[in-house]
């Protein structure tokens, strides 16, 4: 660990004078002024966010996981990280919420959190399942808060501290009530629930409620068939309300996951499971859309809001709003309802100079007297059966049939695109029946570790998916130093995952084969890495130890995703082939063998990841007219060039956004036209002809 830090300073030390270009772990922020989407590529959902001051609060459900109702605090919108929880574990008495006696609330827990702020009290409300509505309030945003149980069927709310000092709650599915609550915040006010959005307004769930200037804006997210945001406006809190669409289809060229199938709850191993095919024309709940929006000192507006990003879960992501004959839209002018994957940084006085970071720190050497905040333990712990001792984290095993119901895991999201964790275990605290190591806590699981028999040590790898166990000898030198090298390599973009190990720490061998990834509606969550130890003949047993664990980000440092003083040809994702800047005057295709002067390009940086396009024989690419298909040209006069911003799709995959108009150059895969700068965004397959891929001519 101290080696690493040393290395980083040495490299800042050494490119003094310029951002510090080596990035370990994903951050929105570019470095060079503006953001690339996701926020956290880490799951974080059902986002809500307030402004209190020159700071930025967003809180984020955690379901079943514990500490519990996460906040992260931001001064730019696009930096995060992470200030506080609202609880340390569930304070009801019921077996449920500590994996208890074969009961569990995996995907319920507490969601859908809306965060407020007023009369100098943060706020924080949110439903658990079976238990009804509970408060959180505390003077400071870091705690600690104090719980109030309000009860009452109300969920997946929005609160409004209305100007005449009422407090409204907002919610339902399709049917939206408006549900008075007490000061106090002891329950709702009896007799005051009323309907204010009938059924079949074609609007959903998920509300955040806002007055702006006088008007009632209601922020909801709707599923049938797909993924929406709605926004429903009125005069009066009561209602009528009108409503519009103020988002849609901006997947970012991402498609629905395959989702898992299965039959009850959480099943024991040999129970069948089976993944869902992934239709890559689908959107699903791949676009943007729950989440809430808030206004800049400067009086500009953003939402952020989630998205379903394949395995990994539900990200935020961060939109521009534009309002529009009064409805907050997303996205610019001229390309309105969509969202630019990357865009200048929202211009907030005093955060000049703050530097690109984390939200989190994900390794741990466990020398610590407490875990890093980024861990969560998966239902409430058994606090006598875990402890931080000689700089190791010690697990006492309890008895569990399978992974899933082992108590006292400890997690943490996995982040993608791709990543690998690392972490080494130390058996010889092990008893018989005992079995522990890494894992990934989803539907279906899988893990891999060491197995004790009597006096013998296994290494199995295992895939619920297929009920495969595969168990590897090891040498008897594991016996005598009793530790080993335990890896998940992900890549979550693509859900595949495989296991690996390792005797010395440096060299690993692949564990079981490449396994298929998937998001579920069982725990409501992605992948977590998990630590995990428990005993498989149903008694207490030994011990299990861990130690630095460690998660290398392979696609977090960006730095070279755009290829300046580069000579390159641009390959349309929809055919195949390469832009071709003919002597005609038009953009179109040709030939993949062609790699004349006309399909090689440079590009003009303008700062701000704002770049122009140069054809190696010498011409700019710029629009003329309305953009439409033999509009895109070319140009010898260099201050004609369209200038555009450069939209990172990662591995070498990009977009054209127009800085003028808003919208990306396309080329039709079937109709045979020319390129035109008319197209709106990316669909989810990235095959409508507007996302492309670069390659370096040497």
């Amino acid at each position: 660990m101290i080696k690493q830090i040393f290395s980083a300073l040495l490299f800042c030390i050494l490119t003094a004078g310029n951002a510090c270009a080596q990035v370990t772990s994903w951050t929105a922020d570019n470095g060079n002024g503006t953001f690339t989407n996701p926020l956290l590529y880490d799951e974080f959902s059902d986002p809500d966010i307030i402004r209190v001051g020159d700071d930025y609060y967003l809180a984020g459900t955690t379901m079943h996981c514990v500490p519990g109702l996460v906040i992260l605090h931001s001064k730019d919108l696009v930096n995060w990280e992470n200030v506080s929880y609202c609880f340390d574990r569930f304070d009801f008495d019921d077996d449920a919420f500590a994996l208890k006696n074969g009961k569990e609330i995996y995907g319920q827990g507490i969601w859908a959190p809306c965060i407020r702020y007023a009369n100098g009290m943060f706020y924080l409300y949110s439903n658990v399942n079976g238990k009804g509505l509970q408060c959180f309030t505390s003077k400071d945003i870091r705690g600690p808060w104090k719980h109030s149980n309000m009860k009452g069927k109300i969920y997946d709310l929005s609160v409004l501290f209305d100007d005449d000092g009422k407090i409204y709650a907002i919610h339902g599915y399709g049917e939206v009530h408006c549900t008075e609550l007490k000061p106090d915040m002891s329950g709702p006010i009896e007799g005051t629930d009323r309907i204010i959005i009938p059924e079949g307004s074609a609007v959903g769930e998920g509300h955040h409620m806002y007055k702006i200037n006088g008007m009632y804006y209601l922020i909801s997210t709707d599923y049938r068939p797909n993924g929406r945001t709605i926004c429903s406006r009125s005069k009066s809190i009561n209602g009528p309300y009108e409503n519009c669409v103020i988002t849609a289809d901006e997947t970012f060229g991402y498609h629905a996951v395959g989702l898992t199938q299965w039959r009850g709850r959480i099943m024991p191993d040999g129970h069948k499971f089976e993944i869902g095919p992934e239709d890559v024309n689908a959107t699903a709940c791949t676009n943007i859309h729950q989440g809430g929006i808030v206004q800049t000192q400067k009086g500009e507006w953003y939402a952020l809001l989630m998205q379903d990003f394949h395995s990994v879960g539900r990200t935020v992501t961060l939109a521009p709003i534009t309002w529009k004959d009064g409805w907050p839209m997303l996205g610019l002018e001229g390309n309105l309802g969509r969202a630019p994957r990357t865009w200048t940084k929202p211009d907030i006085p005093g955060t000049e100079n703050v530097k690109p970071h984390a939200a989190y720190i994900r390794d741990e050497d466990f020398n610590g007297k407490q875990l890093g905040r980024v861990w969560q333990w998966n239902h409430n712990p058994d606090d006598n059966m875990w402890s931080l001792k000689g700089g190791r984290l010690q697990l006492k095993t309890m008895p569990a049939p399978q992974l899933m119901w082992a108590r006292n895991t400890l997690t943490q999201r996995a982040i993608g695109p791709k990543s690998t964790c690392t972490v080494e275990l130390y058996t010889k605290g092990m008893k018989d029946g005992d079995v522990a190591g890494l894992g990934n806590i989803n539907v279906p699981c899988s893990w891999i570790g060491i197995v004790k028999q009597g006096d013998k040590l296994i290494l199995r790898a295992f895939e619920q998916l297929k009920n495969d166990t595969i168990d590897i000898e090891l040498p008897s030198i594991i016996a005598k130093t009793g530790k080993i090298w335990l890896q998940l390599v992900g890549d979550y973009d693509n859900n595949l995952a495989h296991y690996a190990y390792s005797l010395d720490g440096k060299s690993f061998e692949q564990a079981g084969p490449e396994m298929r990834l998937s998001y579920q509606l069982v725990t409501f969550q992605g992948v977590r890495v998990s630590l995990f130890a428990f005993n498989k003949n149903g008694k207490n047993g030994g011990t299990a130890q861990f130690d630095n664990f460690t998660c290398v980000e392979h696609e977090a440092d960006r730095s070279n995703n755009i290829p300046y003083g580069k000579t390159f040809r641009i390959i349309n994702l929809a055919t195949g082939l390469p832009m071709h800047a003919q002597p005609h005057g038009l953009m179109y295709d040709i030939n993949a063998r062609n790699h004349s002067k006309e399909t090689k390009f440079h590009i003009i940086d303008r700062g701000n990841g704002k770049v122009a396009l140069q054809c190696e024989d010498g011409r700019y690419v710029f629009v003329t007219g309305m953009g439409l298909p033999g509009d895109v040209r070319l140009t010898k006069d260099a201050d004609k060039a369209e200038e555009f911003m450069w939209q990172d799709y990662l591995n070498k995959e990009f977009m054209l956004m127009s800085t003028r108009t808003h919208t990306y150059i396309g080329k039709s895969p079937t109709t045979g036209s020319p390129y035109s700068m008319d197209y709106k965004g990316a669909d989810p397959a990235r095959k409508n002809g507007a996302v492309f891929k670069w390659e370096e001519v040497k």
